[in-house]
């Protein structure tokens, strides 16, 4: 019975209805597949290891520190790993380089739905245009039937409503991964520079990490 309603309505809606449907399949995608890149980051996570390494750094520990984020899932501590082998030529670039891609892959494919977010209605916005149009077609004409001007009403009415509402449906995820990505780019920015100072203060102790860089294969 609801199936039915929908399908009316939809055919009511009028031959804008497919890019509508279409616009909001596309953005049914492209939030399904941030919700899973985001639950897979948050599941390679790992705070307690993140903290060791932080504490292997600040003693001056760059081997056992490497050793711990090399080959890591954690995007954090693969990070590190990046800055510790690209140490003796820039830690710190090489460290910023590393979580610029991981910004960009948290980032993807979410111009689609700032895209979605304003194609959306005004899709609805031409499905009015069309059904009044379609409405005012019969005016004047001697077979004029109240239906007819009435379907090209809601034609307008619904492509509208459908228009606003995969807008809403957007904006909202939208939003919330905007946030994730502000909050993941601060995180890193701590992180990134929280180990440069650890691995400064541990040079003022003697520890050299330039040395046991130029040990490791290069990349």
């Amino acid at each position: 019975m609801l199936l039915n309603i929908v399908i009316d309505t939809f055919i009511q809606g009028g031959w804008v209805m497919w890019p509508i449907l279409a616009t909001f399949f596309l953005a049914l995608c492209v939030i399904l597949d941030r919700v899973v890149w985001w639950l897979r980051l948050k599941a390679r996570l790992n705070g307690s290891v993140q903290d060791e390494a932080r504490e292997l750094i600040g003693r001056g520990d760059f081997e056992a520190a490497w050793k711990l984020a090399h080959g890591s899932g954690d995007p954090f501590l693969a990070n590190l790993s990046e800055g510790i082998t690209h140490a003796r030529t820039s830690m710190l670039a090489a460290m910023q380089l590393d979580a610029t891609h991981l910004i960009e892959r948290s980032e993807a494919r979410m111009w689609l739905l700032s895209t979605f977010i304003t194609l959306a209605p005004l899709l609805g916005l031409f499905g009015t245009v069309v059904g009044i149009m379609s409405s005012f077609s019969f005016v004047g004409d001697d077979q004029l039937a109240a239906s007819k001007v009435s379907g090209g009403i809601a034609e307008a009415l619904i492509a509208t409503a459908c228009g606003i509402a995969i807008a809403i449906f957007c904006l909202l995820p939208y939003n919330f991964f905007r946030k994730r990505v502000s909050v993941l780019r601060g995180s890193l920015e701590r992180w990134i520079n929280h180990t440069e100072l650890l691995v400064h203060s541990a040079k003022e102790h003697g520890h050299d990490i330039e040395s046991f860089a130029s040990q490791l294969p290069r990349r």
